[in-house]
C-alpha cells in the first residue's frame, strides 16, 4: 500500500504535499488556523478553537511522548525513495505519525463545537497525513494509527470538559393581549445605552440603533454611575424599556424595569453576554426581530439579599474562581485555566463558614444559578429553561479532611461532580436562607457587601422580555 500511494507521482503533489507537511510541522497549521478563529471568530468557534488545541496537546503527549518509545519502528527507506522537500529528515520511530494524530485531533476538536468544520478540516487534516506518506516519512499504518490516537483523544476532552448546547433557552411565551402591540418602529420604546457597550458591528450603537428603531428614543450613557438613574427616567415614560450592555448593565435594567412595570429589550453590548445569548439574542438583527414580531416571554428573576439576578450568583470564593479562570482560559484553554484557578483560590483562602437552612456547614464557595444549568459539573454553561422555578446550588466542601487535595484531584480528573467534597441540589422558589458572616457576595458578576444573614428567592414578579422564535 505504501508502495501505490507513495509512487503516484505528480508534479502538482510534489510542489504540495512537501509545503502542506513541514506546514504541518509541531502543529503550526492547527495553531495558526486556530489563533486566526480566536481573533476573527465567535464565541463558540473560540470554544472549538481552544477544545481543538486542548486536544493536539493531548494526542502529541501520547503519540510522541509514549507510544513512539513504545512502539519503535525504522522509517521508510529513504535510500530507495527521494526525500520530497521536508524541512527535517525525522529520526524518531515511524509508529505512530504524530502529524496524522495531531490534525485528526483538531479536526474532530472544532468539529464537535462546529460541525460545519467537519467536512474541510477533515479534508485537510486528511491531506497532511497524506502527505507524510507521500513525503516518504510513514507506511499508511502509522497514519491510521496517529489519526485514531487523535479522534480519540479529541473525543475524551468531552469528559473533562463537556460540550455544550449552544440553542437558546426556552421560556414561557406571552399571550398576544398581553403583549400587546408590535413596535415595529420602536415608539413608545426608550433605550439606554451604556457608554461601555458596543454593538459589535461599528464603534456608536447608537447610529444603529437610530436606523433599527427610527422612532424610538436612544439615550446615550457617557458616565456609568448613572446608569440606574437614567434607567428609571427612561422608563417613568416608555412603553418599553431597552438596554445596550452585558450582563451587568442588564442585571440593573432588569430590576427597573420590574418596579416600573416594563417589557424588556435586551441588545448584546458588553464584554459578557450570557443572558442575551441564552434568550437567543446575538446581535442587533436578533433582537430588532424580537421587537417587529412582538414576541414576549416571561422568564424568572432570582434575588440574593435583595439584589437581582437572571444568570448567577455566589458567594466564598465563586467569584475570585470566575476572575481568574477568565484571565487564564484564552491562552490555555477553559479547563486548563479552571484548574490553574482553582488551586489558587485554594492557596489563598480559607473555608468560610455559613448556616444553610439550619445546617451550619464550612465552604470554600457557592454557585447559585437562576434556573437550572448544565453539565452537572464545576463549570456550568447552559440553561435549558428560564422559567423553571428553580435554583441550581453548588457548593464546595471545605469541612472534610483533606477537602483541598481531594478537590484539586477531583478537578483534575474530571470527576468534580461526583467528588465527596462537591454538592449539587435544585431548590425551588422558596426561601433558602444563609448566614455568611460578613463575606462579599455577586450578582450576575457584580460584587456587593451582604448582610449577616440574607435570603436567596425567586422575584414573584416574572419579567417580560422580547425574544426571537
Amino acid at each position: 500500500m505504501f508502495s501505490r500511494l507513495s509512487g503516484s507521482r505528480s508534479k502538482a503533489l510534489d510542489s504540495t504535499m512537501p509545503l502542506l507537511s513541514n506546514a504541518a510541522d509541531h502543529s503550526g497549521l492547527w495553531l495558526g488556523f486556530a489563533a486566526v478563529v480566536g481573533a476573527l471568530g465567535g464565541r463558540r468557534a473560540r470554544r472549538a478553537a481552544l477544545r481543538g488545541v486542548f486536544a493536539i496537546g493531548g494526542a502529541s503527549a501520547i503519540s510522541s511522548g509514549v507510544l513512539k518509545r513504545l512502539l519503535p519502528r525504522r522509517r521508510p527507506s529513504l535510500d530507495a525513495f527521494p526525500f520530497n522537500g521536508l524541512h527535517r529528515r525525522p529520526v524518531s520511530s515511524s509508529m505512530p505519525s504524530g502529524h496524522a494524530a495531531s490534525a485528526a485531533a483538531f479536526a474532530t476538536g472544532m468539529a464537535m463545537e462546529l460541525p460545519a468544520a467537519a467536512a474541510p478540516l477533515g479534508a485537510l487534516a486528511a491531506a497532511v497525513a497524506y502527505s507524510r506518506i507521500y513525503n516518504g516519512v510513514h507506511y499508511p499504518g502509522d497514519v491510521v494509527f496517529g489519526a485514531a490516537i487523535g479522534i480519540a483523544v479529541a473525543g475524551a476532552t468531552a469528559k473533562v470538559w463537556p460540550l455544550v448546547d449552544p440553542s437558546p433557552a426556552s421560556a414561557r411565551p406571552v399571550s398576544a393581549s398581553v403583549a400587546g402591540e408590535p413596535l415595529a418602529d420602536g415608539a413608545g420604546l426608550t433605550i439606554v445605552v451604556n457608554a461601555a457597550a458596543r454593538s459589535g458591528r461599528s464603534d456608536d450603537p447608537s447610529a444603529e440603533l437610530r436606523a433599527a428603531f427610527p422612532a424610538a428614543r436612544i439615550l446615550a450613557l457617557e458616565a456609568p454611575e448613572e446608569l440606574e438613574r437614567t434607567l428609571h427616567d427612561a422608563a417613568a415614560d416608555a412603553r418599553a424599556l431597552g438596554i445596550v450592555g452585558g450582563d451587568g448593565s442588564i442585571s440593573t435594567a432588569v430590576s427597573v424595569a420590574l418596579q416600573h412595570g416594563r417589557p424588556l429589550v435586551v441588545i448584546p453590548g458588553g464584554t459578557l453576554n450570557h443572558f442575551a445569548r441564552d434568550l437567543g439574542l446575538d446581535s442587533l438583527d436578533d433582537a430588532v426581530r424580537a421587537v417587529r414580531d412582538g414576541r414576549l416571554v416571561a422568564v424568572d428573576v432570582g434575588c440574593i439579599d435583595g439584589h437581582p439576578f437572571v444568570n448567577t450568583a455566589s458567594l466564598g470564593g465563586y467569584s475570585k474562581l470566575v476572575e481568574a479562570r477568565e484571565k487564564y482560559e484564552t491562552t490555555i484553554g477553559k479547563w486548563p485555566a479552571l484548574v490553574v484557578a482553582l488551586v489558587r483560590v485554594l492557596r489563598e483562602s480559607d473555608p468560610l463558614e455559613i448556616t444553610i437552612d439550619g445546617r451550619t456547614r464550612r465552604i470554600w464557595m457557592s454557585f447559585v444559578g437562576n434556573c437550572a444549568y448544565d453539565p452537572p459539573g464545576f463549570a456550568p454553561a447552559t440553561r435549558a429553561r428560564l422559567d423553571d422555578g428553580l435554583f441550581d446550588v453548588r457548593i464546595v466542601d471545605g469541612s472534610e479532611p483533606w477537602a483541598r487535595v481531594r478537590l484539586i484531584i477531583a478537578a483534575l480528573t474530571g470527576n468534580l461532580a461526583r467528588s465527596k467534597v462537591y454538592t449539587r441540589g435544585l431548590v425551588s422558589s422558596s426561601k433558602l436562607t444563609m448566614s455568611p458572616g460578613d463575606d462579599l457576595l455577586a450578582a450576575d458578576g457584580e460584587i456587593f457587601p451582604g448582610h449577616s444573614a440574607f435570603s436567596i428567592e425567586k422575584d414573584p414578579r416574572q419579567l417580560l422580555i422580547y425574544a426571537p422564535e
